[in-house]
């Protein structure tokens, strides 16, 4: 076996100079919008079996529901729902072998940031 002398060698080097760029961040950010929207949906079904328990128990699930915490994780979740979306449309777009180019594939992870905000913020607005 080598003897390494790891002594004085950072473990990670990369670390200190990586710079994270849109495709991966898109790529992370997939992973936490699909994760978040598990969450606001469990909320929802609470809300919806609070319903079905009894008016005292819809009480409490409506207060949570419908407060500030509530608003905050149901407009986010939006914002998921549009980013997801239009991220599982670059998706598609790449599995037809298209816009696999970098500056292609930069492009399209910012149109799914900025289309997903213009898409949350219109939704809101019509309803």
């Amino acid at each position: 076996m080598a003897d390494v002398n790891r002594g004085d060698r950072p473990l990670s080097p990369h670390l200190s100079i990586y710079r994270p760029q849109i495709t991966s961040v898109s790529s992370i950010l997939t992973r936490i919008t699909g994760n978040a929207l598990i969450v606001a949906f469990l909320l929802g079904v609470w809300w919806l079996l609070a319903a079905a328990a009894g008016p005292e128990y819809f009480a409490t699930a409506d207060a949570v529901v419908t407060s500030w915490f509530g608003d905050l994780v149901f407009v986010l979740s939006l914002w998921a729902v549009w980013y997801h979306y239009l991220a599982g449309l670059r998706h598609l777009y790449w599995d037809a072998g298209k816009g696999l180019e970098l500056r292609t594939a930069e492009m399209l992870g910012w149109v799914c940031v900025i289309g997903s905000v213009v898409l949350t913020v219109l939704t809101l607005l019509i309803i």
